[in-house]
């Protein structure tokens, strides 16, 4: 599937792949397009995942970690240091505990020694899927971050929803609703919430990182 096809249909996981091996790659991609749900797009160097995830961003990156004379560590600090927060779960024929404890300090989600089931592979995505709500529109994702982010700034104040629907002048069944992902603030609410805390809309919007 091309970079415009999966873009036009954002419920689809996007899942990159970066292995040496061709033949685990085919595999790789004919098990997920059979599966049904996923965009998938294979590379065999590391430079070409990097340009690639510049287009677009995968949402889960399977990853070897032995390529060669490219490192996978180098690979995986990589993409961490340019998308924190990016799935990744690491692929390797050569597992071992030193390389799980290496691997598993820089956030990866999860480790797949080769020969790994396609059940196996099968559970650690639908894992990642439900850990980091992927497949869900754009709005249910800003939804659910925005609520998330006005919640979290109402407890660092430990404020009631009585006492931010008190700052802002909104109900509190309009606040709870909000917080809980069901519903967008409209624009004059958003204001009126960035307003009891000392913030702009603007800070609050980069903060969830949408």
């Amino acid at each position: 599937m091309s970079t415009e096809q999966a873009a036009a249909n954002p419920t689809l996981i996007d899942v990159a792949v970066l292995d040496d091996d061709v033949d685990f790659l085919n595999y790789v991609e004919d098990f997920l397009k059979d599966e049904g749900g996923y965009s998938v797009r294979t590379f065999e160097r590391p430079n070409e995942l990097y340009e690639a995830s510049e287009e677009r961003r995968p949402d889960i990156v399977l990853l070897d970690m032995k390529m060669g004379k490219d490192r996978g560590n180098t690979v995986l600090e990589h993409l961490l240091t340019r998308y924190p927060g990016l799935c990744v779960v690491i692929v390797t024929g050569y597992p071992s505990l030193e390389d799980m404890r290496t691997t598993f300090k820089l956030k990866v989600f999860d480790y797949l020694a080769k020969p790994f089931s396609l059940a196996q592979l099968r559970q650690v995505l639908a894992n990642a899927i439900q850990q980091f709500g992927l497949g869900r529109s754009p709005q249910d994702r800003l939804r659910e971050k925005l609520g998330h982010r006005i919640r979290m700034l109402r407890a660092e104040r430990d404020w009631s929803l009585k006492d931010l629907a008190s700052a802002s002048n909104l109900s509190v069944s309009q606040i709870s609703s909000i917080e809980r992902g069901a519903n967008l603030p409209s624009i004059e609410s958003l204001l009126a919430i960035s307003r009891a805390f000392e913030l702009k809309p603007s800070e609050i919007l980069a903060s969830i990182e949408f």
